[in-house]
């Protein structure tokens, strides 16, 4: 006799809108597969389909393919290309880097204090702020989500690989969500380091990932109307389609 199984699944950025859920809890067969349980949504909302070559799965905060077997209690997610809510700040700390999601304002000064151990020869902030246009269209401001407990853990992986593959002495990594105006900093990168060039390079590499593999989103509102800011996912990440 097979045993039903029961899942949540979670829908983030324009997914959210065009499934018109942010969560559910669904009842599966055993034997259920990520497939499975894309082709449910899909065949209430065709345009998942359309959209699947720029989507990406994960199963317990883990990116995942189409392939990958449902247990009882499992935490799907489907996420759309990132563009690189939560009521708290989220840390984490892996060996001497930092990391970290937040509603509030980031005090870059504050993570340099908490980094520095003396003995670094540069410090390199990289800072992304609001624009107050895209492509001449005036922006009014942005609202920025996240798959919050994945993204913390992925910007960790990524800085400790950085800080694996770089001269440098510490590195971390910090994003905004919520409401942000023209002229906040939305994301921080900082590294220390004996010398400039590693830190200048590590910083480069930190963003450029961020962008491109942590689920965070980003909606801008104009004058005129509103737009998920669609981005693309780096070619390691397994998408459906």
């Amino acid at each position: 006799m097979l045993v039903p199984m029961r899942a949540r699944v979670l829908f983030f950025g324009m997914l959210k809108d065009l499934v018109g859920i942010a969560s559910e809890e669904i009842d599966l067969p055993e034997g259920a597969d990520l497939a499975s349980v894309f082709d449910h949504y899909a065949a209430r909302q065709p345009r998942l389909r359309e959209l699947a070559p720029s989507i990406v799965a994960a199963r317990n905060r883990e990116f995942a393919d189409l392939s990958t077997a449902v247990a009882d209690g499992d935490e799907l997610a489907f996420l759309p290309p990132v563009s690189g809510g939560i009521e708290r700040s989220l840390e984490a700390e892996s060996g001497t880097h930092y990391f970290a999601l937040t509603r509030h304002a980031i005090d870059t000064r504050a993570i340099i204090h908490r980094l520095l151990t003396g003995a670094e020869g540069a410090v390199v902030t990289f800072e992304g702020t609001v624009r107050n246009n895209t492509k001449g269209r005036p922006t009014l401001y942005l609202d920025y989500e996240c798959y919050e407990e994945m993204a913390l853990k992925i910007m960790a992986q990524i800085g400790c690989e950085i800080a694996r593959g770089f001269a440098i002495s510490r590195l971390a990594m910090v994003h905004r969500l919520g409401r942000m105006l023209v002229g906040e900093t939305s994301v921080a990168v900082i590294v220390t380091a004996p010398h400039r060039r590693p830190a200048f390079e590590a910083a480069l590499e930190g963003i450029n990932r961020l962008k491109k593999t942590v689920p965070i989103w980003k909606k801008e509102y104009f004058v005129d109307g509103e737009v998920w800011v669609e981005g693309e996912w780096d070619h390691n990440v397994p998408v459906l389609g």
